[in-house]
């Protein structure tokens, strides 16, 4: 076997492993998120910008994806149903941030207040658990002040920083807004 026989084979190997990847992550993103995933006001985020051209209900797919990813690699054993959930409910504020006249109407900057009102949001529509309103409620820490308790918090509130970044300097590229039906 030659040298490009051997590097082929590898990329193989290494396409088949992210594959696979995608496909265990879509299977537990349908198992336990696919409630709010298909819910009317989950895919209005479709609509409102998050950072770059990255649409929130993109942003948030992306948060729950990195999160199943870093768990898993860092070994972290979290409860899986309570980090799909709370990570795709993070950002479920249900407002477009940029828009100026809605923003001038709040007393708080939205990287302070977003949290509580996405958590508000997610109560009235879902029966959450303790840990999914510190995910929430605490994805911003710093500058939620308090830090997350749990260990999933942790983990979604690191893969948002990370997926914010990617977004924000255009490594993460969206669609921007999506059409959807009303």
């Amino acid at each position: 076997m030659n040298i490009l026989e051997i590097m082929e084979q590898n990329r193989s190997k290494r396409l088949k492993r992210c594959y696979e990847r995608h496909r265990r992550i879509h299977k537990l993103l349908r198992k336990y998120g696919d409630d709010i995933i298909h819910s009317d006001n989950f895919r209005k985020t479709k609509a409102h910008i998050q950072h770059g051209n990255m649409t929130v209900n993109d942003h948030c797919m992306s948060v729950a994806r990195y999160s199943l990813i870093l768990n898993k690699k860092l070994g972290l054993h979290c409860n899986q149903r309570d980090l799909i959930r709370g990570s795709l409910l993070h950002d479920y504020f249900l407002y477009d941030w940029h828009d100026k006249a809605y923003l001038a109407n709040r007393q708080r900057l939205h990287g302070f207040h977003h949290p509580m009102v996405a958590l508000k949001n997610a109560d009235k529509e879902y029966q959450l658990t303790d840990v999914q309103r510190d995910i929430i409620k605490k994805h911003m820490w710093p500058l939620s002040v308090v830090p997350p308790v749990y260990r999933e918090a942790w983990v979604v509130t690191s893969a948002d920083k990370y997926c914010s970044l990617m977004e924000t300097i255009g490594l993460h590229k969206g669609h921007g807004r999506h059409k959807f039906a009303d």
